[in-house]
């Protein structure tokens, strides 16, 4: 088992990770009959890309020993109403590294070939962009 989810009421849910005992906070959006006070079950989704892109990132940069520290990506979800799902995801990373054509390529690359990204409906407009300092 990874984790145990528990609905608290009032649209809002409780994951617990099996492993750590680390907790998720999850809460209705406001324009679905929520508080808003939390990430969204499909922020959640998209906020997974972003991490699991810059992880695999972060793993290819210490095998090329490049310090990836510092490095930002800021995330937008888009909803479509009908069906209600995400119908895109944006999102802008911000390398704070300088570094070679090549170790850029490779790095674009690798976050292309992340779990999660390879694992969303092909339905889902991924739009990432890299802007590196």
């Amino acid at each position: 088992m990874t984790s145990k989810v528990t609905y608290l009421g009032d649209l809002r849910t409780s994951s617990i990770h099996v492993q750590s005992g680390s907790e998720i906070i999850s809460d209705a959006p406001l324009d679905n009959n929520g508080k808003g006070e939390a990430f969204s079950p499909t922020d959640t989704v998209a906020n997974a890309l972003a991490s699991c892109m810059m992880t695999v990132m972060g793993i290819k940069a210490r095998d090329l020993n490049v310090d990836f520290t510092g490095a930002t990506a800021a995330m937008t979800k888009i909803m479509q109403a009908e069906p209600r799902r995400i119908s895109a995801i944006e999102i802008v990373f911000d390398m704070n590294l300088a570094t070679d054509e090549k170790t850029k390529t490779i790095l674009e690359r690798t976050a292309m070939t992340c779990p999660v990204f390879l694992s969303l409906n092909t339905e889902i407009e991924k739009r990432i962009s890299f802007n590196w300092k």
